[in-house]
């Protein structure tokens, strides 16, 4: 792609991010979402391959629906109540309507059919800015939406996140696919307690988008896009090799890794709203996750040769790209866990 038209298309990407995040008016926030989503179909449609066009024609039909019902929600409530701030979505209809549609746009289960198979048509670069940039904007609103809506409709949206996330990626071979039922998951733990703390949902973000972003950095640095091509990715990198698994164990939540952190922090929260049975199931539905994680370690460990995989093994060559961010990022994926006590003190949890 053409370096000015990439830079362009990035810019669009950080413009109607920042700005959603800086409108009080619905149709400013509407327009910063629409900018959003055309900036990044080039981005997505790049590879001339029909499951890119597959991919980004089901983005571009899922995102036009949830903004469509976005402006329909933002206008009943003008309609009914005089406000158009987004702090003022008051009206019954317009709340679930615009929470429903901000669902659809981040891919939260019983909506979530568009995620994994728009993930896996796509390049891991492109996946990644799906699986993170992309959230930002739509949670933005979310947080502002949530004080008024049902309290019930947002546990439900959580933790049907969360089963799904954790079922859905049992049988899968792809690991897109499996990233994708992963930021389901994550996404289900994040909207969980959005109403009670939203500065935990606020660190959850945090937390999964750089755990998310090590996982598809160490997954582009090995080419690996299957089971099988993962299971062979030790003799490319043998270090990385070994960091990755930690990475999956951190996405999956275990201590002593950052990814136990957010999820530590979710269920005390949960269990002092008086909600000990949520917080029974969530942490269920977390081990559905951590199976498929750790199937993922297993072929990284334990199907070393003689082995009965049908892929050849690759050649160590010099890697060619930069390895600094992926190094950043994996170093906090891996080591902020011992930070817990003070960002508890922070947030006043």
């Amino acid at each position: 792609m053409n370096p000015y038209v990439l830079t362009i298309l990035l810019s669009s990407l950080g413009l109607g991010t920042v700005l959603t995040f800086a409108s009080s008016h619905w149709l400013l926030a509407w327009m910063g979402l629409e900018i959003n989503t055309l900036a990044i179909i080039p981005l997505m449609a790049r590879q001339y391959h029909p499951r890119a066009v597959e991919a980004t024609t089901k983005y571009f039909l899922t995102q036009a629906t949830a903004a469509a019902m976005i402006l329909f929600a933002s206008t009943t409530n003008a309609w009914l109540v005089g406000e158009w701030n987004i702090q003022q979505l008051t009206h019954p209809i317009a709340v679930t309507t615009a929470m429903l549609a901000l669902a659809l746009k981040v891919g939260l289960a019983p909506v979530h059919f568009w995620l994994p198979e728009v993930l896996q048509g796509l390049d891991l670069t492109t996946g990644l800015i799906l699986s993170t940039w992309q959230k930002l904007a739509p949670f933005a609103l979310m947080l502002q939406v949530a004080p008024t809506v049902n309290s019930s409709l947002i546990v439900t949206l959580g933790l049907l996140s969360t089963l799904v996330g954790g079922w859905g990626g049992l049988n899968q071979t792809q690991l897109r696919k499996i990233l994708a039922y992963s930021s389901i998951a994550h996404l289900g733990w994040m909207v969980l307690i959005m109403q009670f703390a939203p500065s935990l949902t606020l660190l959850s973000l945090i937390m999964y988008i750089i755990m998310t972003s090590s996982a598809f950095m160490t997954l582009k640095t090995n080419n690996s896009l299957t089971i099988n091509a993962l299971a062979i990715s030790w003799t490319k990198a043998p270090t990385l090799a070994a960091l990755a698994i930690l990475i999956l164990l951190s996405l999956g939540g275990l201590p002593p890794l950052s990814g136990f952190m957010p999820k530590w922090l979710i269920l005390q929260e949960l269990t002092k709203q008086g909600l000990p049975m949520s917080a029974t199931l969530a942490a269920m539905t977390a081990l559905l996750s951590l199976y498929f994680y750790l199937r993922l370690c297993y072929a990284m460990t334990l199907t070393i040769w003689p082995n009965t995989l049908a892929a050849t093994t690759p050649w160590r060559l010099d890697f060619t790209h930069t390895t600094l961010p992926l190094s950043l990022v994996t170093m906090l994926a891996l080591g902020l866990l011992p930070l817990t006590p003070a960002v508890a003190a922070l947030l006043n949890l």
